[in-house]
């Protein structure tokens, strides 16, 4: 059973890159790649592991297209995820031994002092599946439509998508825009916290009234809205270019139900800076509470150039920002050795983001205000404060005997959370703990 359910924030990209592990080279088999009345079949599988024990995840992913004589292709595509390892609570390292109500309510863990509070039952498996289509309007229209759907132990996801191309200039310039509709529905283990509520401790007397104040409804949803526009621009024989703008609009359960803040005490003497503790010596700890819409907004530009010799450059940077306070730099660069029947791709990747408005490491004793806080939204989830990463590794890609196509990716990523340090005994704990990754993809393509 899945008690804690929240991967962390670059498996997403991670997983996009085993969804493209296997493209690039075009490799000419028994038919060309999208040659009338064909398939074409991109396998690919992604293996991912985080430093300290934490998350790790096995991600194969199939993608089947279906050429047509007009153009049309359908594209079908499936994901299984399997999620196991430890997830970060939210909760500060402490001076002693610290006890967590499961998020089910049936038991409790403990971490040791000065430990990051991990909770390690997290676990999960996902499966998604998608279909899309799209075909010519007319000599200079494109458009194509597509569904998706995505299923865990405790989310539901389903959406639909649909884009138009518009051709100019003799084909040079492409004109892009894409809409998506998304509705997304949680159900978490032991019913949703309510925000800023108390964590119960299952030693309090009135563990079972303190459980039942601070559950809401058991399910929870939200919506998005995504739009993009954009230009694709060929700028001579060498030089490809795109500049893209989307916007993303969600509203609803924008929450992690299993997140959780910890509460210090401000008040002088041999417990300033440790946690705050109840009337029946329990440290206190409130579930998170984030806006309930968010919008944001990116930029993103891209330029590929073609040397004389068959090696590509490529090069990308994107600017994100939201209504949070959160914003983002993302630049990428990969350089593509071509040796003819194979390439080798170097590849770095480098991550800025600050931290949201309502981003909190912990609470203070004055913003717990006895129980009835002085703040509307807080939230410890790293994910949200202050961090950098780089990414850095190498793809290398050859054709088989029967002129497919097999490639290896491997890279290491680097994350490195900020923020300002605490007061008294907060001082003596690791209150932004550094994460590392491994990813290994391999991918098949025929």
């Amino acid at each position: 059973m899945n008690e804690s359910k929240q991967p962390s924030v670059n498996i997403t990209t991670a997983l996009a890159l085993a969804c493209s592990s296997a493209l690039g080279l075009a490799a000419p088999g028994a038919h060309a790649q999208g040659e009338p009345g064909t398939w074409d079949f991109d396998l690919a599988s992604l293996y991912y592991s985080e430093s300290d024990s934490r998350v790790t995840a096995i991600e194969p992913v199939f993608s089947a297209t279906r050429n047509y004589a007009e153009g049309e292709t359908l594209t079908l595509k499936g994901v299984f995820d399997v999620l196991t390892g430890a997830s970060p609570n939210g909760a500060t390292p402490s001076d002693s031994l610290q006890t967590f109500t499961r998020p089910s309510g049936n038991g409790e863990y403990t971490v040791d002092a000065g430990e990051n509070p991990l909770d390690d039952t997290f676990k999960d498996t996902r499966f998604a599946a998608s279909a899309d289509w799209a075909a010519p309007l007319s000599r200079d229209w494109d458009y194509s439509a597509g569904v998706y759907g995505s299923r865990e132990y405790d989310y539901l996801s389903m959406g639909i998508s649909g884009g138009l191309k518009r051709y100019l200039n003799s084909k040079n310039t492409t004109l892009n825009f894409g809409l998506s509709l998304s509705h997304d529905m949680v159900d978490p283990v032991g019913n949703s916290p309510q925000g800023l509520s108390a964590m119960p401790h299952k030693s309090a007397p009135s563990y079972e009234a303190d459980r039942a104040a601070s559950r809401d409804d058991a399910s929870q949803s939200k919506n998005i809205i995504d739009l993009l526009w954009g230009v694709t621009q060929v700028v001579n024989r060498n030089t490809l270019m795109q500049f893209n703008y989307s916007l993303s609009l969600a509203d609803g359960y924008l929450n992690d139900p299993y997140k959780l803040l910890s509460v210090i005490d401000e008040t002088p003497g041999a417990n300033f800076g440790g946690n705050l503790l109840d009337g029946n010596g329990n440290r206190i700890y409130l579930y998170e509470q984030r806006p309930q819409s968010r919008m944001k907004h990116a930029l993103f530009w891209q330029t590929k150039y073609a040397l004389d010799g068959g090696d590509v450059i490529d090069a990308s940077y994107r600017f994100m920002f939201d209504d949070w306070g959160l914003t983002s730099h993302t630049f990428d660069l990969a350089y593509r050795w071509d040796f003819g029947g194979s390439y080798l791709e170097p590849h770095v990747r480098y991550y800025l983001q600050s931290e949201a408005d309502f981003y909190k490491r912990y609470l203070t004793q004055a913003e717990y205000n006895g129980g009835a806080p002085a703040l509307q939204e807080a939230s410890a989830d790293y994910r949200l404060g202050e961090m950098d990463a780089i990414s850095i590794g190498a793809k290398y890609a050859w054709r088989t005997a029967s002129d497919n196509e097999f490639s290896v990716r491997l890279e290491y990523y680097m994350q490195r959370s900020k923020g300002e340090a605490g007061f008294g005994l907060l001082q003596q704990q690791e209150l932004y703990p550094n994460t590392d990754a491994l990813m290994l993809t391999v991918g098949y393509k025929f």
